[in-house]
């Protein structure tokens, strides 16, 4: 059975950047630095949920 993983991203999530990049980087010791597939869908996620929860930067005006 194939399971599809989503990259959207869950708004309902609300997790802080911070907490985020501490999953990539448990994700990335627990892999031993080489990601599977599935490890890669997983870390795919992440980044998108971590680039939305990131704070943007003021544009100079």
């Amino acid at each position: 059975m194939l399971h599809i993983m989503s990259t959207t991203v869950e708004a309902a999530s609300e997790r802080s950047a911070a907490e985020v990049n501490e999953e990539i980087r448990a994700l990335w010791l627990r892999s031993g630095g080489t990601l599977s597939v599935e490890q890669r869908a997983e870390y795919q996620r992440l980044v998108l949920e971590w680039a939305a929860a990131a704070p943007q930067p003021s544009q100079a005006a």
